[in-house]
Order: C-alpha cells, then structure tokens, then sequence
C-alpha cells in the first residue's frame, strides 16, 4: 500500500514515539530525516524542537548526522497544548479531502473524531486505503507537528448510520451541547463557546432531511455559518475556530 505524504507540510515539532527513546536517545530516519537534512538543513550541534507521541515536548540535540540517519540527545520538559473540548462527527469525506480534513483535525487540537456513513458518502470512499490505521495515524501525525502537539486524536469508524445516532451516538454526546452544521437552519453557529460540544458535519451536498431528524432526535441542533455553502474542508476550520476562538 502506497501512502501520500506531503513533505512541504511544515514540521514544527519532531514527534517520537516512547519505543524509540532510550535513555534521552533517540535515533531519526526516513521522512523525519529527509526533512532534518533538506528542508531545515541541520548539522551536529543544532537543536531541534521534539516531542514525545502523547507525552512532553523539549528539545533534541543532534550528536551524530549522515545520509543514513541521525542521533539525538532529548530533554522533554513542556506539557502538550490543552485539546479542544469537544468531539467531533464527520460524514466520511472522499478520500483526497480526508487527508487535508484529518491533519486540520489534527492541528487545530480536536482529540476524538467519528467518521461516519450518511446517505451522500459513495461507497468506495469506505474502500479507500486511507482509512487504514496507519495511513489514518501518518496524516494525524503530520497535523500534530505543524501545530506542535503531541496527542494523537481517536478516530472511530462507524459504516451504519442509522445504529450509530440510534444506539451510540447518545453516551458519546453525553452532557455536552449538540449541534449539527447544516445550511438551511435558522440558528447561527455559536462563537466563542465555553462548554463541551460534540459537532456533525455532513458531507457534499449535507445530510438528508431523514438524517438531520434523526440527529435531532439525539438532541443536535442545526446551525448554520451564513448564506455562503462551504466545501467540507473549509468548514471544519471555519466551524472550530467559530466554536473556540484561538
């Protein structure tokens, strides 16, 4: 399986998984490398920003650098930015969308993600290569190092609809506000929110008036951005920033 990665995507945090550091030490190959070496243009003695996947972020000194990988000595000393209170619920987007969707999820500090079915999701998106755990995880990764976070958001699969907002969907929304983006509301999005909220999204096109009741029925309301219709893409950051402003 062959994996999209956008090597121009800024690299402001160097992120470690825990198995690869011992005692302080860490050693970088592969894309991280690539971008120590052609991008930053780093040598022995420079220091880089690092982070620890779902742990601290610091400082990497680099002891030993070639063509074939590099050695750093760490000190992990500051805690991760605080994650948006608030979890997400997206139609399944297509698949070249769901890359750029998943690193803005990523970086904007969303930590739980449902993808989910809906009457306008084509059924190939579901056979996407993308959706495996590693391609998911690689684009998240890719969010987190442009924002310089090191928790990795959860992203849950659910291919029925119908049982999910039915069955599931009630415990995940718990006692947070509800609310779902779709144009023809007539309440506005809410700016600058101060409690826990779970957001849906539709996909192109929006969910269908069957899917906006049953959404309803689990205590979402409708809200929309305005007159203008907005691509997916543009409206899970227009929404997030909305919801809580930086």
């Amino acid at each position: 399986m062959s994996l999209y990665i956008d090597y121009n995507w800024a690299m402001n945090l160097l992120l470690l998984r825990s198995e690869n550091i011992q005692n302080n030490i860490t050693t970088i190959v592969g894309r991280q490398l690539e971008h120590i070496i052609e991008v930053q243009r780093l040598n022995k003695g420079d220091t880089i920003r690092v982070g620890e996947i779902n742990g601290a972020i610091g400082l990497g000194k680099i002891t030993s650098i070639d063509d074939n990988s590099a050695t750093l000595e760490i000190e992990l000393t500051t805690k991760a930015p605080r994650p948006l209170p608030l979890t997400m619920i997206l139609a399944l987007p297509r698949p070249k969308m769901l890359r750029r969707i998943l690193q803005t999820i990523a970086a904007m500090g969303v930590k739980t993600v449902y993808l989910i079915n809906s009457s306008r999701v084509e059924k190939s998106f579901w056979q996407s290569p993308l959706l495996a755990p590693k391609a998911i995880e690689q684009q998240l990764i890719l969010g987190l190092e442009q924002s310089i976070d090191t928790c990795l958001p959860k992203v849950h699969l659910r291919k029925l609809f119908k049982p999910f907002v039915e069955d599931e969907l009630p415990s995940v929304v718990g006692s947070s506000i509800a609310i779902v983006a779709h144009p023809d509301s007539e309440q506005r999005c809410p700016i600058d929110c101060k409690a826990t909220t779970t957001l849906a999204i539709g996909p192109e096109g929006g969910f269908i008036p069957f899917e906006v009741e049953k959404l309803a029925q689990a205590g979402f309301a409708p809200v929309h951005l305005g007159t203008r219709i907005l691509r997916v893409e543009n409206a899970v950051p227009v929404l997030l920033s909305r919801l809580y402003p930086a």
